[in-house]
């Protein structure tokens, strides 16, 4: 008879962080502040969208330019996404959003600037910087899912992007407003919206410094008991994060990629948002210059014309709408059915948004309604694509895999801009969509290819 000890009980698994009071009541207080501070971070890219194409042609005079302002913007936020990711790393997700915003801020400034030299360059310059803060707009989605539960991450994540409809619909909307401010004090009409911008991004900045704390990030590693590198705790065999030598942008730009690399469950969520904002922002920023020539108004004499610019702010804000309004819908959507079946969804509506806009450009019911599809679909696919990148990596590599996913994001979107002005010249409006629609179908096919590989973790 032996003489062993009896075996132990099993050892329990570790509860998750996020279930635990402390982390439940810094998730509420982190959803209200960040979702307060969306509201008027918002207002920025909203007025940026609204005249950035119509002020980059009349300020270089040429009508190829009217995609570089919007280039720029989400070229800055490419630029600066794994930055932030980096500087979210090792000091939180506090500091890294509020500087964000005060880069945007300055950008704010530097348009007014650009509006009263006739400066075009100068346009551009702060335009790049705006595209700071709309990049602390998308990681803003998830320094809410650090300390969110899993079953409630597509719902909280969705909230903070809602919050930003407020901000993002006003913004274009700000240029009555705009032109009231500017006249009393005696500038140019159009510089009068991204004063109002700059007010809002200044208040959004002071939000988050004095209002996120705890920190939502610095607290999880707390309670996970990891420090800021991130080491493979205890369970997860075989997989590891990649060392990260230096803190540039390159080094996280490669440590992202391995990390999405390793698992095509998140390869396929970076294909799906990358692919929605890369269609919405290239048919999106077109969309203001195709309505001043329906109108028939050139854009040295847009001006002259405040019922055209009113209605094509109105039509950008419907689009705006339909891309925040509903996000809290697209959440609950997600967390119910799956962020795989959500984000195919939100293909699906950007495709069909496309088919609007291609076969009926000169029907302004049919344009403003396609608008609003497209900001429907990118909401789908954004919301419930960042919840599948959340949900397919353990928490030590989702900063930098999400810093990496912002950057592709942003990316795509630039190079969406960027190609627009071109194809719209060449093909027009309709040709611009057939081409965008194009995209979107090839991009479902690779998700769908890359969500069937045998590695991933995540179905339906």
């Amino acid at each position: 008879m032996s003489d062993a000890p009896p075996p132990g009980p099993a050892a329990e698994p570790a509860p998750d962080p996020a279930l635990l009071p402390r982390a439940r009541r810094a998730q509420h207080r982190a959803v209200r502040v960040l979702g307060t501070a969306q509201v008027f971070s918002g207002l920025g890219n909203g007025a940026t969208l609204s005249l950035g194409s119509i002020l980059a042609v009349d300020l270089s005079g040429a009508e190829s330019s009217a995609g570089l302002a919007n280039t720029a913007m989400t070229l800055g936020s490419a630029a600066v996404s794994i930055p932030l990711a980096g500087v979210a790393v090792r000091h939180g997700r506090r500091v890294a959003l509020g500087l964000g915003l005060a880069a945007g801020l300055l950008g704010q400034g530097l348009m007014v600037a650009a509006v009263i030299t006739r400066f075009f360059p100068l346009l551009l310059l702060g335009a790049f910087l705006v595209g700071f803060a709309a990049a602390v707009n998308l990681q803003a989605r998830f320094a809410v899912t650090d300390l969110s539960e899993p079953r409630h991450r597509g719902r909280d994540l969705s909230v903070v992007v809602w919050a930003v409809t407020v901000g993002a619909v006003l913004g274009p909307n700000m240029v009555g407003p705009g032109a009231v401010l500017a006249g009393w004090l005696g500038i140019h009409a159009h510089a009068g919206p991204f004063l109002i911008s700059a007010a809002g991004m200044a208040v959004g900045a002071a939000i988050i410094l004095a209002g996120l704390r705890p920190d939502p990030l610095l607290l999880r590693r707390e309670l996970d008991g990891t420090d800021s590198q991130g080491p493979t705790p205890a369970g997860h065999p075989g997989r590891s994060v990649p060392h990260r030598r230096g803190t540039g942008w390159a080094a996280g730009w490669t440590a992202g990629w391995h990390i999405v690399r390793a698992q095509p469950t998140a390869l396929a969520a970076v294909v799906a948002v990358a692919s929605a904002h890369a269609a919405m922002v290239g048919l999106m920023s077109m969309t203001p210059l195709h309505l001043q020539h329906e109108a028939g108004v050139a854009s040295q004499e847009l001006g002259m014309h405040p019922d055209t610019v009113v209605l094509i702010g109105f039509t950008i804000s419907l689009h705006v709408a339909g891309m925040y309004a509903l996000s809290p819908v697209m959440g609950l959507l997600t967390d119910r059915y799956g962020p795989v079946r959500v984000a195919g969804a939100g293909l699906g509506l950007l495709l069909a948004a496309a088919g609007l806009t291609g076969l009926f450009p000169h029907v302004h019911a049919a344009v403003v309604v396609g608008l609003v599809v497209l900001g429907l679909g990118w909401s789908a696919a954004t919301v419930a694509g960042s919840t599948l990148l959340v949900a397919a990596l353990r928490p030590e590599e989702r900063v930098p895999a999400q810093g990496f996913s912002d950057a592709v994001m942003s990316l795509a979107g630039a190079i969406g801009s960027l190609a627009a002005g071109p194809l719209m010249g060449g093909l027009g409006f309709a040709g611009l969509s057939a081409v965008l629609g194009a995209v979107v179908v090839l991009c479902g096919i690779g998700m769908g290819v890359l969500i069937r590989r045998p590695s991933s973790p995540v179905r339906g």
